[in-house]
């Protein structure tokens, strides 16, 4: 996850850069319940309005619960499928609360109103992420189901009305990137706190639907936009808190952009913050439980299982011996490829490894969503390359930063 508003921040109010002391403990991303009301074209669990057997019972989830928070792990994010449809959400949740720094809900929106909203507000959930894909029909076509898109919004109300932080979740396409700008003036209207972009992620129906992957100008653009919405919050535009997930070119994309602007000591620490960041987390800070209790790198290693708390306690299979788990640690990770020859590797981490892993069967080649060219990461010597003019000492100088 690349959190673009933040970087931002370090530009105009520059703070110490952190260091990792050892392993961190992940962001667990729990799917309870693979049970959906819709039915969205890129779900990475393939979802639906049924019963799935096997999934955890309710005191599995409450021993896995109580192993996570003894753990220390310091984020929990509670999704499916659809977690409000879990019939135990809410003991579970007011358990989390206790156990975990920072508790989310992941959820299509649809049913965050009435009495459950007001639930949601009591446990204190400390952020509602509600996905949502386009405006109207855009949205709807998206998610399977005519009105979705009304009642997300309903949902998202409903937060703010409660005083929840809540924030909108949007999926890349080739299909749905021109409403980026009207889901952007959307947060503004609504009084949305956070806005995420993922970029597509060949998973679950996502890897059926990989053809509609945004084509890298179109994703280019989409930064652009993103990028001029977080530097506006500094020049009095309302607050909104931009991040971006499952490309981590986005931040190399983001301090060439910063490189035309700001003088190079600004420039220099922005690159010292993004690489003790260091892009890809998927087993590292991050991890995923699915709704069967088995545990994966990240939520879309569905077919790489690390083991199942069924069986053996997440601490126990996250510190364990697994070997993908070490590679995936190694720094630098034995990448292939324009990954293995990029300049940026300290910073992206060789990007989302399963989308090397779904079309080429190796999760070390080259992903094929970095839209940065060759010349941009160092790999043609010698070729044509972004021309970016030296920083003038003016930020609001309105031509285009590249020619």
């Amino acid at each position: 996850m690349f959190r673009l508003s933040q970087y931002m921040d370090q530009l105009h109010r520059p703070s110490p850069v952190r260091r990792r002391r050892g392993p961190p403990r992940p962001v667990v991303i729990w799917n309870l319940t693979r049970r959906c009301n819709l039915r969205c074209k890129h779900c990475y669990t393939v979802s639906a309005d049924v019963d799935f057997p096997g999934e955890l019972t309710a005191a599995q989830a409450r021993e896995t619960l109580e192993d996570i928070g003894r753990f220390g792990v310091p984020a929990l994010i509670l999704s499916g499928g659809e977690p409000l449809l879990r019939d135990d959400l809410f003991s579970l949740a007011r358990r989390a609360r206790a156990l975990t720094r920072v508790l989310a809900l992941s959820t299509n929106g649809t049913g965050v109103i009435g009495a459950k909203a007001d639930r949601v507000a009591e446990i204190g959930f400390d952020y509602v992420g509600i996905s949502i894909d386009g405006i109207g029909a855009t949205n709807d076509a998206f998610r399977g189901v005519i009105g979705a898109f009304d009642q997300a919004l309903a949902g998202v109300r409903s937060c703010k009305r409660r005083g929840i932080k809540v924030g909108l979740r949007f999926t890349l396409t080739e299909d749905n990137a021109h409403q980026l700008p009207d889901l952007l003036r959307l947060c503004d209207d609504e009084g949305v706190d956070k806005f995420y972009l993922s970029h597509l992620v060949y998973a679950g129906r996502g890897n059926k639907h990989r053809g509609d992957d945004a084509a890298h100008t179109p994703t280019r653009r989409a930064l652009d936009l993103l990028i001029a919405r977080a530097a506006a919050s500094h020049e009095g535009a309302p607050p909104l808190e931009i991040v971006t997930g499952n490309n981590d070119a986005d931040a190399v994309y983001f301090l060439d952009w910063a490189a035309a602007r700001f003088p190079e000591d600004r420039v220099a620490h922005l690159r010292a913050h993004l690489e003790a960041w260091g892009g890809n987390a998927s087993g590292v800070g991050v991890a995923n439980i699915d709704t069967q209790g088995d545990v994966h790198p990240d939520t879309y290693w569905s077919d790489y299982t690390i083991g199942s708390v069924k069986e053996t306690p997440f601490s126990a299979l996250w510190t364990g011996d697994d070997p993908m788990l070490a590679e995936l640690r190694r720094r630098p990770r034995p990448l292939k490829g324009r990954c293995g020859a990029c300049m940026h590797r300290a910073i992206c981490g060789g990007n989302t490894r399963i989308r090397a892993l779904q079309l080429t069967g190796d999760p070390w080649a080259e992903d094929p969503a970095c839209y940065l060219t060759d010349a941009e990461i160092g790999v043609a010597p010698g070729a044509e390359r972004l021309t970016v003019r030296p920083f003038t000492g003016d930020r609001h100088d309105p031509q285009p930063w590249f020619t």
